[in-house]
């Protein structure tokens, strides 16, 4: 009984991480919107049925694409000072979820589609929140309220420069992280 178990859970698991990489495939060419069910069944080989027995929905589907993207990116970023060109070279792990989300090329345009910018903002805000908050009220001495309008602010113009940049880490990318962060930190340091 336990190794049937185990063998559904890795055959579970497998056809989830089906359908994920057949939406980032569709995503490689067409915009969100455009991706049906029935395309991705297509393209991940599966019957409707094996992916209603895993997603309620597209929006499913994309709530997981994008949990994976954003799990993969916990962040240290008030504990670090040093926001050299170099320093990030070596520490990109240490660079707030809007930018290391689209440090490959997995998920870059799913991130470049305009109709998911929200939609998308509001996801990492959800995974970022508990955490971020209240780096910010310590570090600033804020109310919570206060402190969410600063992250909310912080995410938005982080994802937009990321956008600017097509979510590539090139040089000018670097250097509008290294301003931002400087301008973030220097804020709340004229907050506290």
């Amino acid at each position: 009984m336990v190794n049937k178990q185990k063998r559904q859970d890795r055959r579970t698991r497998y056809t989830i991480n089906v359908i994920k990489d057949g939406f980032l495939e569709l995503i490689q060419h067409n915009p969100y919107s455009k991706i049906t069910i029935k395309k991705l069944c297509q393209t991940a080989d599966i019957s409707r049925s094996t992916f209603y027995l895993h997603f309620d929905s597209m929006n499913d589907v994309l709530n997981a694409v994008l949990d994976d993207a954003i799990m993969t990116t916990s962040s240290d970023y008030f504990k670090i000072n040093n926001f050299s060109v170099d320093y990030l070279k070596e520490n990109e792990s240490l660079i707030p979820a809007c930018q290391r989300v689209g440090s490959g090329t997995k998920y870059r345009k799913l991130l470049l589609d305009p109709d998911l910018t929200e939609y998308i903002v509001g996801r990492i805000m959800v995974h970022e929140r508990d955490r971020v908050v209240p780096a910010i009220q310590k570090k600033t001495g804020l109310s919570q309220e206060d402190a969410e309008t600063l992250f909310l602010y912080t995410l938005h113009g982080s994802f937009a420069v990321n956008r600017a940049n097509h979510f590539r880490k090139n040089d000018q990318w670097y250097h509008d992280v290294q301003l931002l962060n400087k301008f973030t930190l220097n804020g709340y340091q004229a907050l506290k």
